[in-house]
């Protein structure tokens, strides 16, 4: 019996070797030290655990790319990844009722905001603190504390948050009516007429998502503070609302004005997001609102323009001529009533990693780059002339102003209202302060 267990061990260890050989070939000369290091390593490796994550995000921001760097995770881990993907429209009211219920998703995803993060997602009942995970020391600062609380790290951001959203403009068509990049309102206006003349719809506005026409208004926060000096600080101490700003009533009235003018086109309400890309590609439209990553996506669809071929501009609404800086975009948050919170942040730390960083950014045509260190950013030549056109920068109103972000949507709803002439600007301006206060109420601040 000893002999033929010893004939069988033996018999093992040969295939093993042999299994060994195939997969992964030894040195010529391997030390016997590091061999024994190697099969100590294999004995000791982890098993594979039989776990499924939910992760539940709005639409948009899990793309190709992550997940099959999650396919891999499952492949090496053998957790698996449940993306559940939801329209944009929806995902706040869900992400709401899903947190307010205790059903929340192992990871789910959420805008972040050193302010949001508190009053809208409340944290530190709702989310795990990632404080001590080791890609933490990673973050850019500036992201970092945009998903930040009380000192402690709650969110790993998941977008190429340094993008700023901007007029995309097709560079040819520009060059080919003779216009150059306008600065002020009426230079634009004037802008949009020759397009339009030339038979060519001026910008694509996705209305339809709910969410795109927002960042008209939103993102000149800086703007705003720059006309009306102190407006953001007043704002959020409740010494100012939004209604007695006079530089918004003339933003809401130029984006209107676009509409009525048909700079946006006949069908900008059914248009969606996702055709943005080829709707630009296209040429029937010359202009769009974007950030950096769309000139590599039009290209990859038009052999005939490069990506240096679409150029941006600041909106410049309202004479804006300040560069609108986001820190903050989609993050990812660990939902503190998971049962398998280690495999979340197993998985967080897995997409962390440099290497699979890197690969999202050079296989998302629109990432440009991730608030990560040791990864290589790939800005196109017409991007970095972009940023170098603009010397004075600033925060955009979601994050600079308490209570604005959470009510997106509604925002994207009052911004349809006064197109379509149902309500005006100071309607608009005056339902966003009753929603922030309303908020702030909820929040108990001590500002309301």
């Amino acid at each position: 019996m000893k002999k033929t267990l010893a004939l069988l061990l033996t018999a093992l260890m040969l295939l093993s070797l042999a299994a060994c050989a195939q997969t992964a070939p030894a040195p010529a000369e391997p030390a016997a030290e590091a061999t024994a290091t190697q099969e100590a390593a294999a004995t000791e490796a982890p098993a594979k655990q039989d776990i499924t994550l939910t992760f539940m995000a709005s639409q948009d921001w899990v793309q190709d790319a992550e997940l099959a760097l999650a396919e891999k995770f499952t492949a090496e881990t053998g957790i698996k990844v449940d993306y559940q993907i939801v329209p944009s429209d929806q995902y706040p009211n869900l992400l709401q009722t899903k947190l307010n219920a205790g059903e929340c998703t192992d990871i789910f995803c959420s805008q972040a905001g050193r302010f949001d993060i508190v009053t809208t997602l409340n944290v530190a009942k709702n989310a795990v603190d990632l404080s001590a995970e080791s890609w933490v020391s990673t973050m850019e600062a500036t992201a970092a504390a945009e998903v930040s609380a009380d000192g402690k790290v709650y969110g790993q951001p998941m977008q190429d948050t340094s993008a700023v959203w901007a007029i995309a403009y097709n560079k040819k068509i520009f060059s080919t009516l003779g216009l150059t990049v306008p600065k002020t309102w009426a230079e634009f206006t004037a802008v949009c007429d020759a397009i339009k003349a030339s038979g060519v719809t001026p910008v694509y506005e996705p209305v339809s998502d709910g969410w795109h026409q927002v960042l008209w208004f939103a993102e000149l926060g800086a703007a705003y503070d720059k006309a009306e000096p102190g407006l953001v600080d007043a704002l959020n101490n409740n010494t100012k609302k939004l209604a007695d700003s006079a530089i918004m009533k003339t933003a809401i009235d130029q984006i209107k004005e676009m509409a009525d003018k048909g700079y946006w086109g006949d069908n900008y309400m059914a248009d969606v997001y996702a055709d943005q890309p080829a709707k630009l590609a296209s040429g029937e439209y010359a202009m769009t609102l974007a950030n950096q990553g769309l000139p590599q996506q039009v290209a990859d669809l038009n052999a005939g323009l490069t990506a240096d071929d679409i150029g941006f501009f600041v909106m410049p609404i309202a004479d804006n001529q300040m560069l609108n800086v986001n820190p903050v975009g989609p993050t990812r948050f660990v939902y503190s009533g998971s049962k398998n919170i280690d495999a979340a942040k197993q998985y967080l730390a897995f997409l962390a990693q440099p290497e699979n960083l890197q690969y999202m950014i050079d296989n998302v045509a629109k990432f440009q780059n991730l608030p990560f260190s040791g990864v290589t950013p790939k800005y196109a030549g017409t991007v970095k002339e972009f940023y170098d056109m603009y010397s004075e920068k600033g925060t955009v109103l979601q994050t600079s102003v308490k209570y604005v972000n959470p009510q997106w949507m509604e925002i994207g709803k009052e911004i349809v209202s006064v197109i379509q002439g149902s309500e005006d600007a100071l309607t608009m301006l005056g339902n966003m302060d009753k929603n922030r206060a309303d908020q702030a109420t909820a929040a108990q601040d001590s500002a309301w």
